[in-house]
């Protein structure tokens, strides 16, 4: 059985469906991402697991138990849940220790276990040594340690996570993202996930579930969103990629300007296929070469024109356009010694299996 299990949930604020007809089942000791762009209700959806918002619709389930629903919710603070938040919420006057501690003193866990637990937990997240500090003498690294330890001190059945690494800076963030995966896989909590940051889902999650305008558009693990996205949105959002849209006639894809072999596409079947079935394939700009001679299958490429180049250091952006028609502009990344000018005829290549149909 699925240890947190949303069902249908809504959330309408007037006329305006903020989560719409969720469903969602976390297993124990799974950590899931809900990743998406601002206003598509993930943060709504992780209060409404938290309590501090209830449904419209639909139910929230913890082991097969019913917290929330639109007929009544049980309180945040016997959900058995921890949440952290994009501030942190520690306290200024209490030290590390104290603050780390809290949650158990409202427990009412002896002073003996309590402080054993503390100093448990502070070495896990490498604090002990600046146990006495106070906040303000703490780096944004620091606080945010402290506000971990405190939630995974109580031992929750599930942490929720509401984007707590965007007050850090670049360099921070990456620490943390790993720190934060490190807690997780050596405590094995249940958890959800908040973030707008694709790169930071992809790296800590176990499944990501992509939302946009209230719905969920994909669940799946991170390398599965990448490489097998089933929707434009989730495309688009998880890394960069080209949408080539066009029609498929049993073993060839046409776009506008040229055609490709049906071969190319990842998902490529014996299925047969009517003429003018319109195709919208996603490719990414690294699964593309550009050459100066044509490739020795000529049908896996096709004559661009470089319309434009950005260096990034690792390698070349270029912009280019087919030579057979007016077309689409198309990205490709391209090794950083391959220097080509604006203006120049070149060959681009498709790799195979990389094209994937939407």
């Amino acid at each position: 059985m699925p240890q947190l299990t949303l069902n249908q949930l809504c959330k309408t604020y007037g006329k305006t469906r903020v989560v719409d007809k969720l469903d969602l089942s976390l297993a124990q000791g799974e950590l899931v991402s809900l990743l998406g762009p601002s206003g598509c209700g993930k943060t709504t959806t992780l209060r409404m697991i938290a309590g501090f918002i209830d449904p419209t619709g639909g139910t929230v389930e913890v082991d097969g138990k019913v917290l929330s629903s639109p007929q009544g919710s049980v309180p945040p603070e016997r959900r058995g849940m921890s949440m952290i938040f994009q501030s942190y919420a520690i306290w200024p006057n209490m030290t590390v220790a104290e603050n780390v501690g809290f949650g158990l003193t409202v427990r009412k866990v002896p002073a003996a276990e309590l402080k054993r637990r503390v100093t448990e937990i502070l070495d896990v997240v490498r604090l002990g040594a600046l146990r006495d500090r106070y906040p303000a003498e703490l780096s944004g690294g620091q606080q945010q340690r402290v506000a971990l330890a405190r939630s995974i001190v109580v031992r929750p059945d599930v942490l929720l996570l509401d984007e707590p690494l965007s007050n850090l800076d670049a360099n921070l963030r990456e620490e943390m993202r790993g720190e934060i995966r490190r807690l997780h896989d050596e405590f094995k909590i249940t958890t959800v996930y908040v973030t707008h940051d694709q790169s930071e889902a992809m790296a800590i999650s176990d499944r990501i579930a992509v939302m946009n305008s209230g719905r969920i558009e994909q669940v799946d693990s991170p390398w599965a969103l990448y490489n097998q996205p089933r929707t434009p949105f989730v495309a688009q959002f998880i890394g960069r990629t080209n949408l080539l849209s066009g029609t498929r006639a049993h073993n060839g894809l046409m776009f506008d300007g040229f055609q490709l072999p049906a071969s190319l596409l990842d998902d490529s079947d014996d299925a047969t296929y009517s003429n003018d079935h319109n195709i919208t394939v996603s490719v990414r700009p690294q699964d593309m070469q550009l050459c100066g001679q044509p490739p020795t299958n000529e049908d896996t490429g096709i004559e661009v024109s470089v319309t434009g180049r950005t260096y990034l250091g690792d390698c070349w952006d270029y912009t280019v356009m087919p030579a057979g028609g007016s077309g689409q502009a198309i990205k490709v990344n391209s090794n950083p010694a391959v220097v080509l000018e604006v203006g120049h005829r070149v060959w681009l290549v498709f790799n195979s299996r990389k094209l994937v149909a939407l």
